[in-house]
């Protein structure tokens, strides 16, 4: 470490830093971080959601649905 004092202005020993092991940890964490986003994003784009039909539109839309598919309305 003596090496790179002429790089810094000054360098105090009673100064507590996170040093390599504290880039490591960060590094790792990050790196998990990102392998949890992406396997979010994938389990999401699998999942198929179809909201319920208005209810209120199902009642005025329910006789012409079944007079085009032939089967009665759940609506009446």
């Amino acid at each position: 470490m003596t090496h790179l004092v002429p790089l810094a202005k000054e360098v105090d020993e009673n100064k507590v830093t996170p040093g390599v092991l504290g880039f490591i940890v960060f590094a790792a964490m990050a790196v998990a971080v990102w392998g949890l986003m992406k396997s979010m994003s994938k389990h999401m784009g699998k999942v198929d959601f179809k909201e319920p039909a208005d209810p209120e539109q199902g009642a005025t839309t329910g006789t012409t649905n079944a007079a085009a598919t032939g089967k009665p309305s759940s609506a009446a």
